[in-house]
């Protein structure tokens, strides 16, 4: 099964130019509305007689029913990643081609699962800054690098990895942060709590929109 050969770098740039784009901004103004402001309470509907039942149901409600669920479901919470372990300290230091088989018959998955899978990866094998490379000699990943690892092992598509990084770039652009990931995870003072910090935020974001 082939491997994307996209390094952190490149997919820093993909996520920015995501990140750029009129559609993606219509996506993240306002993501943390989830329902329409409150108005008038509609008049209350005249009861049925006893022993009939209204016509349709669907005629008693102020809202469309597609509108009323897709407001429901838009403020579940993310679903927890399902348990699934990581490989052990061997697997952060071998080849990505050695863990291909893990995508076998795995469907797509949200950029905010994308991003809790991401999070594994800097918690349980490392996060490193610097080189700024997809991993170090011990198997530790830069931000961008676990967001890649976690689609090499099988956790979402390529498209799942660039729009995880874009909200990545989001949730950096609230905090003032104006540059790129790669730049911001180098930064000079910065820690793996740092980076654990983001990505959770992130997550809760694109959760909260729906993603």
């Amino acid at each position: 099964m082939a491997i994307p050969v996209l390094t952190p770098d490149q997919l820093d740039a993909q996520a920015s130019q995501l990140h750029d784009t009129q559609a993606w901004q219509s996506i993240v103004s306002g993501w943390e509305l989830t329902a329409p402001e409150p108005g008038p309470l509609p008049a209350p509907a005249s009861a049925p007689a006893p022993g009939r039942q209204p016509s349709d149901w669907r005629s008693l409600l102020s809202f469309p029913v597609d509108r009323l669920i897709d407001d429901a479901l838009r403020t579940l919470p993310a679903a927890p990643p399902p348990e699934r372990p990581l490989p052990g300290r061997l697997g952060a230091v071998l080849p990505d081609r050695v863990h291909a088989w893990r995508r076998v018959g795995q469907g797509d998955l949200r950029p905010s699962v994308h991003l809790g899978y991401a999070r594994q990866i800097l918690a349980e094998w490392g996060w490193q800054n610097t080189p700024y490379r997809l991993r170090n000699a011990r198997g530790a990943r830069c931000v961008c690098g676990a967001l890649l690892t976690a689609h090499r092992l099988g956790y979402g598509s390529p498209t799942t990895v660039n729009r995880a990084g874009a909200w990545l770039i989001t949730e950096l652009r609230s905090q003032g942060w104006p540059g790129l990931i790669g730049p911001w995870n180098r930064a000079p003072g910065r820690t793996a709590t740092d980076a654990l910090a983001l990505v959770d935020a992130a997550a809760r974001r694109a959760a909260a929109a729906g993603y």
